[in-house]
């Protein structure tokens, strides 16, 4: 039988790495012979969570046409954000929580999106729907997705779908929502061993917006001077990209995981349009977005308008 691939999106966060291990498992005890796979290697949030449930990271791969032709989605759908040769595999199924856009299938294909904060909580309901006893282990990895994407529930794009599900697997897991919770959002915010190069790229993603080339990379932290001490640095990184990548705006979204706030800087021959779409002033790129913590409902839909 030939193995099926199942991946998250380039820059995996842990919604993305949990949600393919998760489905991997499920489409596994259902008689498919699947692996899950990354893009990329885990951040320390996501290497957290995979040591708290003694779970190993899914093997990282470039490519996947050289191994097989057949390969499941999760936690996103565009092309640019997949695998380099998306387009030369059968794509069987999508799981994801995200707008659609930049994609098309030469065949039918099982595809679930629903308006909710996570992945996992979409995941939760197929493994119901099918009578699949979910381990504790990983339960604990679906709740940790919910955790991460949700900001701990203080996310606009949390639903009550998502709180359900996490309390729902944090029982099978074992673990209590809120400390354990903490000390996940807490464990992705140590950026002091981090170069500019890899602050912009550890949450990343590309979108294409009337014809605009554009790069919206999110760093979560407690301390906005772990990052905006670096500016010079990260502005010559991001700089570097936009020669080499050709985008239009660069968007680095910093946001306080306590606060529930963020602090931009906006790069390219499209910044302004950063002005524009969030009603501020930039003050040498920068500015400050209060209650602003989503990339997926707080940003990229205002700066699709704002291109509009």
């Amino acid at each position: 039988m030939n193995k099926i691939l199942i991946t998250g999106h380039q820059n995996p966060d842990t919604d993305t790495i949990t949600s393919a291990i998760s489905f991997s498992y499920l489409q596994n005890t259902l008689g498919k012979n699947t692996e899950a796979v990354a893009l990329g290697t885990p951040n320390e949030e996501t290497q957290f969570a995979l040591d708290y449930f003694k779970i190993h990271a899914p093997r990282v791969i470039s490519s996947a046409s050289d191994e097989t032709n057949e390969i499941i989605l999760v936690d996103h759908n565009e092309f640019q954000q997949s695998v380099s040769d998306i387009e030369e595999l059968t794509i069987l199924a999508v799981i994801d929580h995200h707008r659609i856009a930049n994609f098309h299938t030469s065949f039918p294909l099982y595809y679930r999106a629903e308006p909710v904060g996570c992945t996992q909580t979409i995941i939760l309901k197929i493994y119901k729907e099918n009578s699949i006893e979910i381990p504790p282990a990983i339960a604990g990895l679906m709740l940790s997705g919910i955790i991460s994407d949700t900001l701990l529930f203080k996310s606009p794009t949390c639903t009550q779908d998502d709180i359900n599900a996490a309390y729902e697997l944090a029982k099978i897991a074992g673990i209590e929502v809120e400390k354990y919770g903490l000390d996940l959002l807490k464990a992705g915010t140590n950026l002091s061993n981090k170069s500019a190069e890899e602050l912009i790229s550890l949450d990343a993603k590309s979108f294409e917006v009337n014809g605009k080339k554009i790069r919206v990379a999110q760093v979560n932290t407690i301390d906005y001077d772990d990052v905006f001490l670096k500016k010079n640095s990260i502005e010559t990184a991001i700089s570097n990209q936009i020669n080499q990548e050709g985008y239009d705006l660069f968007l680095l979204v910093v946001t306080n995981v306590l606060d529930s706030d963020s602090k931009i800087l906006a790069k390219g021959n499209a910044s302004q349009t950063a002005e524009k779409a969030f009603g501020v002033q930039l003050d040498n790129g920068e500015a400050f977005l209060k209650g602003v913590v989503s990339r997926k409902k707080q940003i990229i839909p205002q700066i699709t308008e704002a291109l509009s």
